[in-house]
């Protein structure tokens, strides 16, 4: 994990560096005070030398001084490398997001996406910043202090010795109990962020049917679930602070109390033993150690919170795209045929069920295909394989006369242009929207494919035509005008397949049959795959299949499944008798 999270440092490796170095003169000059200021005691005002006194300050000064410059450019240079460190890991999980396949992003919920690449993320970095600052510091303004209070006096230094059994015993004691904690409340924010992100999405649904409490409700108890856990977490994590405090006044009535004794027995002598200003010194190294302790005890508590984070983190950087390049992939799709022999499909191993049974179709260059069949019955699966957004787990998916998994991924994606069931613009103008498709079309292009679409009508009418901006996820038009947008922006890839996953359902069937007698008159040579809920939208194509249950039960023109296919000459009915003919 270490290993993995270090990658993500980079250019930022300087400013680490700079900070661990900057520190470490820090702590240099914090140690000479005190070890100064027992000179300046000792030599200087007891014994009545001033001009030992001013050169005693003179440094005093320029160590302090030192503190503050050196502090302060560990401080910049920490606060650079975590917030580089940050946007490093925003940067690589976003990026590998974008590799994923369809299978990758299903072990995922976007809630626990967003979460990752927010509160984890802050965590990580978080603690990242006190490990180049704080962590660095602590050890070794630890190490230091012990060593100039074991040079002034080693009998009164063991008693610092003696506590840190005490206290790492303590922290270990505190971590073990509270990072379970951690790890259940981070998954508990994953849902507290669903809840948020489908109350939002449906609002007009919560509204409408007037559950606004019950959401509250989901809301409240998310959100009492993080508080209790959190609750429970720093409850064991408050021992730290009375533990560090309890060995720190320990060893401070010990080191005065032994140390006013060994004065008293040397009469303040330093050839006898302890003086005034070596106890005084004693005292600040004293309280340098146990202050170092307690923020390693500090580093403690933030790596225990941070742990579960950066292992959630790495979840997501680890994660391989399960859809790879071939090593020689083929870069040329020579046409739009598309062939599948003997497909089978689950979305995992694990699955107890296929979702495609045994599929075997043949469709040929230019040809229009409809797809039918009722909810679940595994119509988007089927054409999200073409493109390979999902790999077959047996059988083989061709286009052109070859094998997908032999194609490059984004030659063989750029070929195929899919307006999936779920419609999804972003915010922008029409022409920003629309340029998804092609971000070098030209007008010219742009208009052409909205008239194929049907949405010239509608765009011309907007106040500011290609220039109209639109809302987040569409929100400014209707359903039927984001489908022809959509429909338009697909065009424009000039695609040599496409397909429209039930992509004019929102349109009236007047429309839809010009959309398709655009497509049968502009674009014959491009292969059509339409699945559709209306038999209007599909019964000129050249051959229409009717899936159930993930089989092919029966395929071919529409007049031949009038006669063979009870299924489809039912639904024809049912839908005729109900008006939704072309006419």
């Amino acid at each position: 994990m270490l290993k993995r999270l270090a990658k993500c440092i980079r250019e930022y490796k300087l400013p680490s560096f700079l900070s661990a170095l900057f520190v470490s003169l820090e702590v240099v000059m914090e140690v000479l005070i005190p070890f100064e200021m027992a000179d300046m005691l000792d030599h200087g005002i007891n014994a009545g030398d001033m001009d030992f006194v001013i050169q005693s300050g003179i440094r005093l000064v320029i160590f302090a001084s030192l503190v503050i410059l050196f502090g302060n450019l560990a401080g910049r240079a920490a606060s650079t490398a975590a917030c580089g460190f940050g946007k490093n890991l925003r940067h690589d999980m976003y990026y590998n997001i974008q590799n994923f396949s369809f299978s990758n992003i299903d072990k995922f919920s976007t809630s626990s996406l967003i979460t990752r690449m927010t509160t984890d993320v802050q965590n990580v970095q978080q603690a990242y910043l006190m490990l180049v600052r704080t962590a660095f510091r602590s050890p070794i303004m630890m190490v230091f202090s012990t060593v100039f209070a074991f040079r002034i006096y080693p009998k009164l230094a063991i008693v610092f010795v003696a506590c840190l059994p005490i206290l790492m015993g303590g922290l270990y004691f505190i971590m073990t109990k509270t990072h379970p904690i951690f790890k259940r409340v981070f998954k508990t924010y994953d849902r507290l962020n669903r809840t948020v992100q489908e109350n939002l999405r449906g609002i007009r649904v919560v509204k409408s049917f007037i559950r606004e409490d019950h959401e509250s409700e989901k809301f409240d108890e998310t959100s009492e679930s993080i508080r209790r856990d959190f609750t429970r977490a720093e409850q064991n994590i408050a021992w730290n602070a009375p533990l560090m405090q309890s060995c720190s006044y320990a060893c401070m009535l010990l080191v005065s109390w032994l140390g006013a004794k060994a004065i008293i027995a040397s009469g303040n002598n330093p050839d006898l033993g302890l003086t005034t200003g070596m106890l005084m010194s004693l005292i600040t190294y004293s309280m340098q150690i146990l202050m170092s302790v307690m923020m390693i005890s500090v580093i403690f508590v933030m790596i225990t919170i941070s742990r579960e984070s950066a292992e959630r983190i790495c979840e997501v950087l680890n994660e391989e795209s399960n859809l790879k390049n071939n090593e020689h992939p083929v870069f040329e799709i020579p046409d739009g045929s598309v062939k599948f022999e003997h497909v089978t499909f689950r979305y995992s191993e694990k699955a107890d069920k296929n979702v495609l049974n045994d599929i075997c179709l043949e469709i040929k260059s230019g040809e229009t295909v409809g797809i039918l069949g009722g909810t679940g019955s595994s119509k988007s699966t089927l054409v999200q394989m073409i493109p390979r957004l999902y790999d077959a787990t047996e059988g083989s998916v061709l286009v052109g006369g070859k094998d997908v998994r032999e194609y490059d991924l984004e030659a063989l994606r750029d070929s195929v242009a899919m307006v999936l069931q779920k419609n999804v613009l972003f915010s922008g103008t029409v022409r920003e929207n629309l340029l998804w498709g092609n971000e070098h079309a030209t007008q010219e292009e742009i208009e052409h494919a909205c008239e194929l679409a049907q949405a010239a009508p509608f765009i011309n009418e907007m106040p500011e035509k290609y220039e109209t901006y639109i809302e987040q996820g569409g929100a400014n038009v209707s359903g039927g005008q984001k489908q022809r947008l959509c429909i338009a922006r697909a065009l424009l890839k000039k695609p040599k397949i496409l397909i429209l996953d039930d992509s004019t359902s929102a349109v009236d069937t007047k429309t839809d049959a010009l959309i398709r007698k655009a497509f049968a008159e502009e674009i014959p040579d491009t292969t059509k795959i339409i699945i559709a809920q209306r038999v209007a939208s599909v019964m000129d194509s050249d051959k229409i299949i009717i899936l159930d249950a993930g089989k092919i039960v029966a395929m071919g023109t529409h007049e031949e499944l009038m006669e063979t296919s009870e299924i489809y000459r039912e639904t024809y009915e049912s839908q005729m008798k109900g008006g939704l003919s072309d006419e």
